[in-house]
């Protein structure tokens, strides 16, 4: 069960496309960080949040899985589960064609948190997180 989940749509560029007219395999990850950013603000704690709170999350892990290519103009459904946030935070993603529902990617994140000002890993999640979760989950 994740702590928290979310839907992000987005229509594929002309631009991520590679010379096989299919989205570039780098592209993904890129569509990976915009549902992950769009996933915490809508939560109500942004990556500015963090670091405002003196927390900087890393990538330490990703695992990903290419199942489908996607196309210029084809309309995608990212989704995104907080799995966990302690000792570090756990995403899972799901993209699917948004007309088939066919699933098409999937791939987990593990981040790290340093504290920004002495540059030491943190194993305890920002408190301001822990309560927006808890509010969220009662």
């Amino acid at each position: 069960m994740s702590l928290y989940s979310s839907e992000l749509e987005i229509l594929v560029p002309f631009y991520d496309l590679d010379p096989m007219n299919v989205v570039w395999h780098g592209n993904y990850i890129k569509y990976m960080e915009q549902a992950r950013c769009d996933m915490f603000s809508k939560l109500g704690y942004t990556y500015i949040d963090m670091r405002n709170d003196s927390y900087a999350y890393l990538i330490a892990k990703m695992n990903t899985k290419y199942i489908k290519p996607a196309s210029f103009e084809q309309k995608l459904i990212i989704k995104t589960f907080l799995n966990e946030i302690e000792p570090a935070i756990n995403i899972k993603y799901e993209i699917f064609d948004k007309i088939s529902g066919d699933k098409i990617f999937t791939a987990n994140t593990m981040q790290i948190a340093v504290n920004i000002k002495t540059m030491q890993s943190e194993y305890k999640p920002p408190k301001r997180l822990v309560e927006i979760l808890r509010q969220i989950n009662e």
